[in-house]
This record gives structure tokens, sequence and C-alpha cells, in this order.
């Protein structure tokens, strides 16, 4: 029997470049794996149904890192590897699976109203804005910033690493 959509449980899929991390809207426990540059489509939806045997869910909200068109990544991720471009995760899962860009679905999480800019700092840059009830992503971080970098380059974690936390957190 089909649960009332006001019943189902979602599985979020939070997909980074250093990690992937999975939690339901009902128990609320988090669970991850280490994702890296070699992490393809295929690699990261068995990973996530061994890590989530034993949940249950009905439907997926995927976050992916990077432009998304008809609920499917338009193009290979900078800082995973190859497979995601076109790749179809409500065949591969199973189930009902919405795909979003990663910022977009973090910035709707925290979202209550009126006109939002959401930066989100971790492996790169996202952001997203919502304005008027309409909701979009933006890949700000890929933008050429200086010295042929992005601003990725310098707000993301290489810029953290490259130039030491104390540096690094007085230019951002």
């Amino acid at each position: 029997m089909k649960r009332p959509a006001s019943h189902r449980t979602v599985l979020a899929i939070d997909v980074g470049g250093t990690h992937v991390k999975v939690m339901t809207d009902k128990e609320r426990v988090k669970r991850e794996f280490e994702s890296g540059p070699t992490l393809s489509a295929t690699e990261m939806v068995r990973q996530v149904k061994l890590l989530t045997k034993d949940w249950s869910y009905d439907v997926i909200s995927v976050g992916y890192p990077g432009p998304v068109v008809h609920n499917r990544p338009l193009t290979e991720p900078h800082n995973l590897g190859r497979g995601w471009a076109g790749f179809d995760f409500h065949h591969a899962f199973g189930r009902p699976t919405r795909v979003v860009n990663d910022a977009l679905m973090q910035a709707i999480g925290s979202y209550q109203g009126g006109r939002m800019l959401f930066l989100g700092l971790g492996t790169g840059l996202g952001s997203a804005m919502i304005v008027d009830g309409v909701y979009e992503p933006m890949e700000l971080g890929h933008l050429p910033y200086r010295k042929g970098a992005t601003f990725e380059d310098y707000v993301g974690a290489a810029g953290l690493e490259r130039r030491g936390r104390k540096k690094w957190r007085k230019s951002v």
C-alpha cells in the first residue's frame, strides 16, 4: 500500500567532495562515507544502499555538487570521479528520486521566507538564491577570481589547506 505523501519517509543524500552524508527525515541519524576523486555515481548508490540497508524509506532526495537539469546531473563534478552526468538515480535506487544542486538543497533546508543568498563553505563553495518563491542554484564558486584561480580555490578546502586556518579565516 502506498503511503500518503505527508507520511512518506525521505532519505536525504548530500554528495560532497570529501564525504557522502545520508539521513532520513524521521530518525535524524546521520551516516556517512568518504567520497573523493574516484567516486562514481554507481559506486555512490552501492555504498548508500549498503549503509542504509537497515533503514526504511519511500523516496530519495539527492544533493549533487554541480548543475542539475531534468532531475539528472548536467556535468561531471569537479571533486569526484566520472559517470555522474546524465545518471538516472531513480532507476539505480528503484525509488522515486529528486536530484537538485547540493547548495540549493541546503538553502531550502534553512529557508524561512523572504530573500536568501546561500553560500556554503565545504570542500568547495556552494551557492544558491531564493527570491519570491523562486529557487535558483548558482555556480559562483567556479567563477574566475585571481591569478587564473576561482573563488572556490580561495575559500574552499584547498584554500584553507594552502593558506592555513588563521589567514584563511581572516580573508574569508
